[in-house]
């Protein structure tokens, strides 16, 4: 990926706030080349702000963020072309352009690279088809992405961080409107990115079978604070998962996948 690929991103002791609402209260994580943190919990636990912190969109009110030895919020000197060599961040809503095509739109994460008054960038064009061909967008390059549904568009966003070759990756809920096969394959790319390009992922997830399937490290937020942090057998128990979401949860062998499959029981949960 990038030059910096051996860079991590890390947020030390954050405190998160939106005005003067505390949202994020000392919360500590690193995110390190070739492995990916899961960041998962109930809504309003402050998951998004951090990721957004991470990625310098949201300014902590203590605490700071480090990419490699650089400091990025306290004294920083990273221009933002510098810092968005490094990160990318695949946010839940992005405005839909009009008359601009899938393959334009992969482009815009060729910015940080492109120089000069002409913007000259010789490895973009093959590094926008790469990322197509990995998202699978290839065919509809030259489609309007204001006819594409939902769940294409969120593979041409992601398509457009790959295309930003960093050695960090920030993704706040990608199989968000995606179907059951492209759910699958997402994944499978950001896993693909971790092992073989030895991307630091960090990525938000509802979804607790997905983070258990695809995660190293999982952080597991609760009203603001890390409720556990650690690996997935360490941080899904059932004790901490009913804790974090106020509803009995299971926690079992999935006999499939042998990772850990969640389950919350509610009131007409059948019995096993």
């Amino acid at each position: 990926m990038s030059a910096a690929a051996g860079a991590m991103l890390a947020g030390h002791e954050l405190i998160l706030a939106h005005h003067d609402h505390e949202v994020v209260h000392g919360v500590s994580l690193e995110l390190t080349p070739g492995a990916i943190t899961a960041l998962v919990g109930p809504n309003g636990s402050g998951k998004s702000t951090l990721l957004r912190s991470l990625a310098r969109l949201h300014k902590p009110k203590g605490g700071d963020v480090h990419l490699g030895e650089r400091a990025v919020w306290n004294g920083s000197a990273l221009s933002g072309k510098e810092f968005a060599r490094n990160v990318t961040l695949l946010t839940q809503q992005r405005p839909t352009p009009s008359g601009v095509s899938v393959k334009d739109v992969v482009g815009y994460g060729r910015h940080p690279y492109r120089s000069g008054w002409r913007g000259i960038d010789p490895d973009g064009p093959a590094a926008v088809a790469k990322a197509m061909a990995m998202t699978g967008v290839t065919e509809m390059a030259d489609r309007g992405v204001d006819e594409l549904s939902g769940g294409e568009l969120q593979r041409v966003w992601l398509a457009s961080c790959l295309a930003q070759e960093t050695s960090v990756l920030l993704l706040d809920e990608p199989t968000n409107h995606l179907d059951l096969r492209y759910q699958v394959e997402i994944l499978d790319v950001v896993r693909d990115l971790a092992v073989d390009h030895q991307v630091a992922v960090g990525v938000v997830l509802h979804d607790l079978d997905h983070a258990a399937i695809i995660a190293d490290r999982v952080v597991l937020l609760s009203q603001g604070k890390a409720l556990a942090s650690g690996t997935v057998k360490e941080v899904f128990t059932a004790q901490n998962l009913t804790a974090a979401y106020g509803v009995a949860v299971q926690v079992a062998d999935d006999p499939v996948t042998g990772s850990l499959h969640c389950r919350p029981v509610g009131r007409h949960t059948p019995k096993v």
